[in-house]
């Protein structure tokens, strides 16, 4: 079963509850197609159409990045594991970042805070995977890397969650190997699992260092959920073109990096059948550390372990 989900403010939010009544009800296997508005909750279909502004349908003190959903899932359980493969990513034709100006440890460390805030804005061609902008007066060109920086279960706390801090239920994880053809794998909290789905950017690099992406809409966001019972997991896990990825989140990035590496550990126990001293050993020649984003109060390490590093 294909379900398309129509952008309108009646199916965003821009927080997480376990309480929020879900827009779609799928079963187990269903894919769904929809439309995600650009960090601004705006959306233009083609150059030269304005823009269109949408709102939070749970109406929240202060809703942060636009989601679609939720959505429920018949037969998710909380301790079950959420499949979401990601059949397709279409960025539209425009996309933003900004640098500078507000107080931030990155702003700090560079001299920026208190300077004037930039915007660059960007012209995105999916045919050629490129986008442009200008800085000054001189054309600059950089190429496109669409994927969804939030894609994440409800938590099973209670009370309303920002968006920002990624979670062990997933959320604004902010990994540019998300992308079309990988399968992100979410601990499931409560039944139904309630998945949202936003934030849309064209490209980033590792740690997010202005604070932003180029954030954009997407034209098309593919997905496929699939309850997994055969599967336990904590925390986070992705199956993308780059390998096997694991996450860790902590305010301190030494904690963040020694629980993304604990993660690979569990992981690599699993594919190969060898113990934990053993499977750190591997880890280390062929498993690389990467800083996801180090933006979002809660800092995020992924570890990558490229398909066919160990034969």
């Amino acid at each position: 079963m294909i379900h398309k989900i129509e952008l309108k403010s009646e199916n965003l939010h821009g927080s997480f509850s376990n309480e929020y009544k879900p827009i779609l009800t799928v079963n187990s296997g269903d894919s769904i197609r929809m439309k995600t508005p650009d960090i601004e909750w705006g959306y233009s279909e083609s150059k030269g159409v304005e823009r269109q502004f949408f709102s939070s349908a749970v109406q929240e003190e202060t809703p942060l990045h636009p989601m679609i959903g939720p959505i429920e899932v018949n037969g998710a359980k909380a301790g079950m594991v959420l499949e979401v493969k990601l059949n397709d990513v279409l960025p539209g034709w425009y996309g933003t970042n900004w640098a500078g100006g507000k107080k931030s440890w990155q702003n700090d460390a560079v001299g920026l805070t208190g300077s004037e805030r930039i915007r660059l804005d960007w012209e995105l061609d999916s045919d050629t995977m490129t986008a442009k902008t200008e800085v000054g007066s001189r054309p600059l060109n950089v190429a496109l890397n669409p994927f969804m920086g939030l894609m994440g279960v409800a938590p099973g706390e209670p009370g309303v969650h920002h968006t920002s801090p990624p979670r062990y239920c997933g959320g604004n994880i902010d990994c540019k190997e998300l992308k079309r053809g990988s399968t992100l794998y979410l601990p499931i909290s409560v039944d139904g699992a309630l998945f949202s789905i936003g934030d849309g950017h064209a490209a980033q690099g590792d740690g997010e260092v202005s604070g932003t992406a180029i954030e954009c809409p997407m034209d098309l966001v593919d997905i496929t959920l699939t309850v997994r019972e055969d599967l336990q997991l904590k925390m986070p896990r992705a199956n993308t073109p780059a390998g096997w990825v694991t996450f860790g989140f902590h305010e301190d990035l030494n904690l963040a990096a020694g629980q993304a590496l604990d993660e690979m550990v569990i992981l690599l126990r699993e594919l190969h059948g060898i113990e934990r001293t053993e499977a750190l050993a591997l880890a280390s020649v062929t498993v690389d550390l990467r800083v996801t984003q180090v933006v979002n109060g809660v800092k995020g390490v992924h570890a990558v372990l490229p398909h066919r590093a160990i034969r």
